[in-house]
Parts: C-alpha cells; structure tokens; sequence
C-alpha cells in the first residue's frame, strides 16, 4: 500500500477536503503523512468547521455532518497529531502527494511556500501520484518544473471555479468582506495563465449538491496521467475514491 503526504498550513485548511480524503485513503489500507510548517498540529478554518458568522448560510457553506465527522476522526490520528515539517518532506520518502484547499487567509503561506512548491514539482519530476482539490491546485500551478514552467503546463486541470468563488464571495460579502476571496484574482483566472493553453482548465458541470460515498456522481474530478484534480469540498468523497484507483493503478 502506498504512503501518501498531505501537507496542510497551520491554520484555515478545508476540513472537508483533509478529512474526507484521509479517511477514504486510510479505508483502503494506504498510510497517510501530514506535515506542517513547525511540525505542530494544524486547525482547519473554524468557520468552516463551526459555521459562525455565516448566518442562515452556514448549512450550505460550512463543513456538512460527511466532513465534519472525518475532519473529527483525522484530528485524533498521530498522523495529525505528530506531523513533519515541510523542510523534511523528501519526495523519495513517500509514493504520492496529496495537496487540499482551503479560501481562508492562513492558507497564504501554503499556497506561497518556496519549499512546498519545490516538493510538488519533485514528486512530478518523479512521476508519483498527485492528487490536488481546491486551492491544491493553485499550489501545484505555481510549482515550476525544472523549464520554469509550471509542472500543470501540458496538462488538463480544475479547480475552484470562478463561478464558485465569486457567488460564495456576493453571498457573504455584506458582512464578512473578503473572507472567501483569497486573493484579488480568483483562482481560476490565475491557474488558467499558467497552463499551456486557458482551456486546458476544465469548470466540469454546475452543481450545489455536495457528494457522498452513496453519491459519489454528484462530484467532478479530472485526471491527466498521474495527476488527479477536483473543484470544491462537494467533490470531496470522489476525489478520494478516484485518488485510491489511481494508487491502485500506479
């Protein structure tokens, strides 16, 4: 079985995008290795876990019972509890990488990390298995391959959407400002300039609907060789599962 790294920042990571994956891999016999920038254990976004300050809107925005039960279960593993940090990740260490989002600002120093963007393009370079959700991918676009491009340049990618972004920002703006807006640029505008061409970025189909292990058709996820992508926490439980096929077939 494989050993897989999950780096995640200190703080604001996506409980649903962690948890879920984690849980799934874990099911299928796969050992799971977090990191973080001091090796102490990370907290995901609070609003995402709790709900506050999302008004009626919490039901749908925050972490459902799916995510928030294996957001749960992933903080009592000794993988959360006692993870690496990112200056010992050694690509060679470990048989895939998995990078999850999160829209929060603590997910800055993740998403700009010299180190983590080293380590993706190693374990590209090498061929192994990356899977990346979210603001994952934005990670791996920004990681240059040893031609200074980005290592998705010649590869087809999702991620979240603008659509995505822009309505969770107009909903919540009124009171929590830029809370969903990680940057001024939306991430798929960034992600799209990065690529080889901008429609190698693919939106996949619209939904509000988020997936399960019963549902698993209501999530989007697409793979490019070894490189598995998928858009939001509602594709969370395919990403998992297509991620485990993708070990499988390694």
């Amino acid at each position: 079985m494989a050993t897989v790294l999950m780096p995640i920042p200190s703080t604001d990571f996506d409980p649903t995008e962690t948890g879920v994956p984690f849980a799934i891999l874990e099911a299928a016999g796969h050992r799971v290795v977090m990191a973080t920038p001091d090796g102490r254990p990370g907290a995901a976004d609070p609003i995402m876990v709790t709900g506050k300050g999302l008004g009626i809107l919490a039901p749908v925005l925050r972490a459902n019972a799916d995510g928030s039960r294996a957001y749960e279960a992933m903080t009592a593993r000794a993988a959360f509890l006692s993870p690496f940090r990112w200056d010992g990740i050694r690509a060679d260490d470990f048989d895939a990488l998995l990078l999850p989002g999160g829209h929060a600002k603590g997910m800055r120093p993740y998403l700009e990390s010299p180190t983590l963007q080293a380590a993706t393009a190693a374990f590209f370079a090498a061929g192994k298995p990356v899977a990346a959700i979210c603001h994952g991918t934005l990670l791996a676009a920004r990681s240059k391959a040893a031609n200074g491009k980005s290592v998705l340049y010649g590869r087809k990618t999702t991620g979240l959407t603008r659509a995505q972004e822009m309505l969770a920002w107009r909903l919540t703006a009124a009171w929590m400002g830029d809370y969903y807006r990680t940057y001024p640029t939306p991430l798929e505008t960034e992600v799209r300039s990065l690529l080889a061409r901008p429609e190698d970025f693919e939106t996949g189909p619209s939904s509000v609907l988020r997936d399960s292990l019963a549902h698993l058709e209501r999530g989007f996820t697409l793979r490019d060789g070894n490189y598995l992508s998928a858009r939001w926490p509602g594709d969370a439980h395919r990403f998992g599962t297509e991620f485990v096929d993708l070990l499988a077939k390694r």
